[in-house]
């Protein structure tokens, strides 16, 4: 019996099981597809772009040079590059609605907590250099990845979960599914999955165009749609405001693409030739729940939305961190009592905030009489520091805030890179998936302490650059503080919080 079956070899899936492993859980990742190389995957069409908070995740496991290596990016580019410590503000800030914003307009004093680190942009990647780290990563650390297994049945019980897949049994104590929107893992388990219907029907497409010169660079927002051209070769893109009829549900030949894209960008451009192409909708879905018995959910398997702005993989990814930590420890039997639950109540506000982003970026791209307007007034205010400033915390995954029921304001972040001394990151002491207690006192008053969690919590003492007031912090083992005081940390402070996410201290 394994201790978790995942079903889906998907980034999240994938980033799933190295945690898993990386705690010495026996992991089966089931994968429907025989091969898992797609030209989907691979650019232009499968292009994704990394948040800062995303990132940030495969610098503290080790996996970010790696991750840059694979994606044709240089280390330089987000501070990466040796003997740097980063940039001090980000470099671009994307777009809201279609509407590119400018970085040089981020208010820098204002992102709270943030430290020069290796991990200070987000990057441009495919999936398929994503999904060649992390399988690398996984069976690296012994998962064991099992393609050509489609889902066929689910069944648990109070101790394990059977899964059925092409005709085998495979008995697991956890199951998870990180199987995509149209889940098979959702469906059979009876997760409730509600929301909103889609707005539009959207493609991407890789063409050779007639004439290219009659269509504009960038996004274009059009009285009818939208359309997108990249600096990719045939690299296209448009929403069409169809309340998502033709999604799968016709073939998508050249006559349709071209049809379509002519009456949204009010030309008479030709399409020569689709070489691949592909269609989605904005339909806003989320589980009510992530977790029902011994099965949960993570990634697009628990919530689904239009993919503007870039967030869907990131959403996926901080899933996967916070609950890998928690899974582990559940079947180490370390956890705390009620520790798995938390992954709902934390990751299910984040799920909903992003698919209400989602919703109002297509509220705000919808063609009719009064959009213009609205995308006037909405123009001007993401014009201002404030508005630039907003949307660069909403998408670089830096807001986010789980309420940890404490009132300091760093309590429920993700962590600053500290550095110390010897050029040691944060980053770098999380490398083992242990959580890290951080002493900046000159008395070490918290090393007896921590020493109650050998194994379950990392002890770092020293100065640092740049404390920003601490004089000690807990971070769980997905990079979020548990606990923060000032340069007079209280140990019995300490030990109630360490106890609260990793179990009482042994004797």
């Amino acid at each position: 019996m394994y201790d978790v079956v995942i079903a889906g070899a998907g980034p999240v899936g994938l980033f799933l099981a190295a945690e898993l492993a990386l705690a010495d859980c026996s992991v089966l990742v089931l994968e429907q597809d025989q091969e898992p190389a797609s030209p989907l995957k691979t650019l232009p069409l499968g292009m994704r772009g990394l948040n800062a908070g995303s990132v940030e995740a495969f610098h503290r496991r080790g996996m970010l040079h790696e991750l840059l290596e694979a994606s044709g990016v240089d280390a330089a580019r987000v501070g990466a590059g040796p003997g740097t410590q980063g940039p001090t503000a980000p470099r671009d800030v994307s777009h809201f609605a279609g509407m590119r914003l400018d970085a040089a307009g981020i208010d820098a004093s204002a992102v709270s907590f943030r430290l020069p680190g290796p991990a200070m942009e987000g990057i441009m990647t495919s999936l398929d250099a994503v999904g060649t780290v992390l399988a690398g990563r996984a069976s690296g650390s012994g998962a064991q990845i099992l393609p050509g297994a489609g889902l066929e049945a689910v069944t648990q019980d109070g101790d394990s979960v059977v899964v059925r897949a092409d005709g085998r049994d495979h008995r697991a104590r956890w199951l998870v599914g990180c199987d995509g929107g149209r889940s098979t893992v959702r469906r059979l388990a009876g997760f409730d999955f509600v929301g909103t219907p889609p707005m539009f029907t959207g493609y991407v497409a890789r063409v050779t165009f007639d004439d290219p010169q009659k269509l504009d660079p960038g996004f274009n927002l059009t009285p009818t749609g939208m359309y997108l051209r990249t600096p990719f070769e045939g690299h296209l893109g448009m929403m069409d405001f169809d309340g998502g009829a033709f999604d799968r549900s016709q073939p998508l030949t050249r006559e349709h693409l071209q049809a379509v894209l002519r009456r949204i960008s009010g030309t008479d451009v030709a399409l020569d030739e689709v070489h691949l192409a592909s269609s989605f909708t904005d339909r806003a879905m989320q589980a009510t729940t992530y977790r029902e018995g011994r099965v949960l959910l993570a990634g697009d398997a628990a919530h689904i939305h239009s993919p503007l702005g870039g967030q869907g993989l990131n959403l996926g990814i901080g899933d996967a961190v916070n609950l890998g930590w928690k899974l582990a420890a559940t079947v180490r039997g370390t956890a705390p009592e009620h520790l798995l639950d938390t992954y709902t109540a934390e990751r299910h506000p984040v799920g909903a905030a992003i698919l209400d982003w989602s919703r109002a970026q297509v509220a705000t791209m919808n063609p009719g009489p009064n959009a213009p307007a609205l995308r006037k007034l909405l123009r001007d205010l993401l014009d201002t520091p404030d508005g630039t400033t907003h949307v660069f915390h909403r998408t670089a995954g830096l807001s986010h805030r789980y309420d940890l029921g404490s009132d300091q304001p760093l309590v429920g972040r993700t962590a600053p890179d500290f550095r110390f001394g010897d050029g040691t990151h944060l980053g770098d002491l999380l490398r083992e998936g242990q959580g890290v207690v951080l002493d900046f006192t000159t008395d070490r008053r918290l090393r007896g302490t921590a020493a109650g969690w050998k194994g379950l919590i990392r002890y770092a003492a020293g100065p640092v650059s740049d404390d920003l007031g601490f004089g000690a912090l807990l971070v769980r083992p997905d990079g979020i503080v548990a606990w923060a005081d000032g340069h007079h940390p209280d140990p019995a402070a300490f030990r109630h919080a360490a106890a609260r996410w990793f179990g009482e201290p042994t004797p």
